[in-house]
C-alpha cells in the first residue's frame, strides 16, 4: 500500500474518497480538504501534493510553458456557467453584454479559468476581448499578476490595479464599469442592491447558451503529480476510476427522494432539470464525453494569448485516461 497526498475541496463528488466508502487501489490516500485557491498555489508553486485538484485554464498554461509538475486525469470537479458571474451596478445602463464594449472590467486574474470562460462565452455574443479594457487584481495578490506567458496579445487594454481595493468597491466608486466575481458581492444582496448581475436572467441565458452550443465549462481538474504518476504507470487510470465511482455515488445520492442529501427544497427538480438539458450523465467525467467542452476551452485559452505554445488533448492528460 503506496501512501499519496492529496488536496481537495469537499464536494459531494470528493466526499467518498474522504470518508473511505470509496478507495484508490493500493494507495492510502492523505487527504487535506482545501479550498481551491489554496491547493492551486501550493500546487503551481511547490507541486506539494501528489494528486490534487487544479485549474484547468493555469494548467494549459503552464504545459505550454514547459512548467507543469502534473499529468491530468479527467475527472473534472469543478464546473460552471459563468453568466451569472458579471455584474454591474444597479443604476448602469449596460444589461446586455454588447455593452460591455469599450467598459472597464474587473477580473482577479486575468488568467483564472472563470475568466477564460466568460470571455469564450462573450465572443459567441459578438464581443472581443480587445472590445474591454481589463483591470486586474483584488485586494490582496495571492500570486504576480504578470502576463502569464510574458507577452500580452496585440490590442489587448489591460492593466494591473493596485492592491488595497476590492473590486466590489472600485465598481461601486465608478473606476470599473463591471466585474467577474466568483462570489455574489455583498451590495449584490438584499433589498435594496447595489449591484446586479449583467444578465436578468444568467441561469436562463446559461441554459439558453448551452442549448446553442452544448458546452458545460470545466473550471478543475485532477492532476497527478508526473514522477508519481511515472512510478506506477497504472495509477492514473485507477485514480480516474476512483474519482468517477466518487461521482456517480453522489450522484446517486441526489435520486434519493425519501430523505434528500441537499439542502434544498426541490434537488430532484433541479437534478431532472439538469438531465433534461445536458442529459442522462449531467456532469460527465472521461475524455469522449468532454472532448467538444476541452477542445472549445483550449482555443479560448490560445485566443486569449495564454498559451505559449499550441497545447493538445493528448499532451494534457495522462495516456491510459484517453480512451475513457
Amino acid at each position: 500500500m503506496r501512501s499519496l497526498s492529496a488536496a481537495f475541496w469537499n464536494y459531494d463528488r470528493t466526499l467518498p474518497l474522504v470518508d473511505g466508502r470509496i478507495r484508490i487501489d493500493g494507495v492510502d490516500l492523505r487527504v487535506e480538504l482545501l479550498r481551491p485557491e489554496e491547493t492551486f498555489a501550493r500546487a503551481f508553486g511547490a507541486a506539494e501534493f501528489d494528486i490534487c485538484e487544479l485549474s484547468f485554464s493555469n494548467s494549459v498554461t503552464a504545459l505550454s510553458l514547459g512548467k507543469l509538475a502534473y499529468t491530468l486525469v479527467p475527472a473534472f470537479l469543478s464546473r460552471a456557467f459563468r453568466h451569472s458571474s458579471l455584474f454591474v451596478r444597479a443604476d448602469a445602463c449596460t444589461g446586455t453584454p454588447e455593452g460591455l464594449k469599450g467598459a472597464r472590467v474587473g477580473v482577479q486574474e486575468y488568467d483564472m479559468t472563470a475568466a477564460v470562460v466568460a470571455r469564450g462565452f462573450l465572443r459567441d455574443y459578438g464581443i472581443a476581448p480587445t472590445d474591454i479594457r481589463w483591470r486586474v487584481g483584488e485586494a490582496e495578490r495571492t500570486k504576480p499578476l504578470d502576463f502569464p506567458v510574458g507577452r500580452v496579445p496585440e490590442g489587448l487594454d489591460i492593466e494591473l490595479l493596485p492592491p488595497g481595493v476590492t473590486l466590489e468597491q472600485r465598481l461601486l466608486a465608478g473606476e470599473l464599469d463591471a466585474i467577474i466575481s466568483l462570489r455574489v458581492p455583498e451590495t449584490a444582496k438584499g433589498p435594496a442592491p447595489r449591484i446586479r448581475h449583467l444578465f436578468a436572467d444568467p441561469a436562463a441565458a446559461e441554459r439558453d447558451w448551452f442549448r446553442r452550443h452544448r458546452v458545460f465549462p470545466i473550471m478543475h481538474a485532477v492532476g497527478i503529480r508526473r514522477s508519481v504518476a511515472e512510478e506506477d504507470p497504472g495509477l492514473s487510470r485507477r485514480v480516474y476510476e476512483a474519482f468517477l465511482a466518487a461521482k456517480n455515488l453522489a450522484v446517486a445520492e441526489l435520486d434519493i427522494i425519501q430523505a434528500p442529501k441537499v439542502t434544498l427544497p426541490w434537488p430532484h427538480a433541479a437534478l431532472a432539470e439538469a438531465r433534461e438539458l445536458i442529459g442522462a450523465d449531467h456532469w460527465p467525467y472521461g475524455i469522449a464525453a468532454n472532448r467538444h467542452a476541452i477542445e472549445r476551452q483550449l482555443q479560448w485559452s490560445r485566443d486569449d494569448g495564454l498559451q505559449a505554445r499550441p497545447v493538445a488533448i493528448e499532451e494534457l492528460f495522462a495516456a491510459s485516461c484517453l480512451d475513457t
